[in-house]
């Protein structure tokens, strides 16, 4: 992992203090930021989260759909938990721990804002990231690869349905033109101009391409954290009259993380598949694609939303709670390959 990586926790930390400070002191300004936007769609932030999401899609190489059969099982596992179980269980979650135990502590008037945030951020696999867990836990890369395209496919069709299935089911009102007009610019176009530039770069030979992507990765996370920025500068008042909001809303996010990558793993055990396929079909059950979640609920709620800030405390969590579950498939190979279906192949 690289320095920003590694310590991605903590430049989100600062960015928070920093948006703080500056939202305070340079209100107007931010302001104004907030009002640049065409059809609910902030302009600035707009371009920050294609910065954001196009480098990380070049990563994505969609003719290793092609390989999808060769480890079914796993696949299979993580589709049923990224898309049966995940979104599900985070609107449960969110209900149970936002919506009634710790409602008296929340403001009334963004209980369902909240929530509706923790759902977006449920809704989207993780994309680019994986690829990192994957790697520190020994994962089997073309599976990584294949799982990680063929979710990023479905995500075209099955974002904005669940997102708005399980916003009704929280009686949250669902602005689909804004959430549908989010799916094609936050997924559909940047997928688009990343394969574009992946299939250009690709004609250079495979080391233009890795040139590129060691380019663009810092562009990825500078963008990210200047996005942050401005969040909490729209953010801070809430945030300081309540501070406790972030770690209240971080309890559901980590319960969901190790819930998830928990049915993952003990499934693919379960079906005796191999442990370099289990470690990262668990990693990809767990996490998110925090950087899709983070301009749909802008998008859908605006700057100011519990919503916006609901995603945020996922990018805050991201990488400690991640790497504690690299720790765990990693501590536990011997017992999992020790399992009679594991065996038996």
């Amino acid at each position: 992992m690289s320095i920003f990586e590694r310590y991605l926790t903590v430049w989100v930390g600062l960015c928070i203090v920093a948006g703080i400070a500056l939202g305070h002191a340079f209100a107007p300004a931010f302001h104004v930021i907030g009002g640049i936007e065409i059809a609910k769609v902030n302009l600035p932030v707009a371009l920050l989260i294609w910065l954001m999401i196009i480098p990380m899609l070049v990563k994505i190489d969609f003719s290793a759909l092609s390989r999808v059969k060769e480890h079914w099982r796993g696949i299979t596992i993580t589709l049923f938990v990224n898309w049966a179980v995940k979104p599900f269980s985070m609107a449960f979650l969110g209900w149970l721990f936002i919506g009634w135990l710790f409602r008296p502590l929340l403001p009334a008037d963004q209980i369902d804002s909240y929530i509706a945030g923790l759902i977006i951020l449920a809704a989207a696999p993780c994309t680019a990231m994986v690829f990192v867990w994957s790697n520190l836990s020994h994962g089997e890369p073309h599976f990584t690869l294949s799982q990680v395209a063929l979710n990023d496919l479905i995500m075209v069709f099955a974002f904005a349905p669940i997102v708005g299935l399980l916003l009704g089911l929280s009686s949250i009102t669902v602005p689909w033109q804004t959430l549908l007009l989010s799916v094609v610019l936050y997924i559909v176009v940047p997928v688009a101009i990343a394969q574009g530039l992946r299939r250009a770069v690709l004609m250079r030979g495979p080391e233009a391409l890795q040139r590129l992507l060691k380019t663009l990765q810092p562009v990825s996370l500078v963008a990210l954290l200047t996005t942050l920025v401005l969040l909490f500068g729209f953010q801070g008042e809430a945030i300081l009259a309540q501070p406790m909001i972030i770690a209240i809303l971080a309890v559901p996010i980590l319960i969901q993380v190790y819930f998830n990558a928990g049915i993952a793993y003990l499934l693919n055990r379960a079906s005796g598949e191999a442990h370099c396929v289990a470690a990262p079909s668990a990693l990809i059950g767990a996490s998110n694609f925090f950087e899709l979640a983070v301009a749909a609920a802008i998008s859908l709620f605006g700057f100011k939303s519990g919503a916006a800030l609901a995603t945020v405390v996922g990018v805050l969590v991201e990488v400690p709670v991640m790497l504690s579950v690299v720790k765990i498939v990693n501590a536990s190979r011997r017992w999992y390959e020790a399992g009679r279906a594991v065996r038996a192949p």
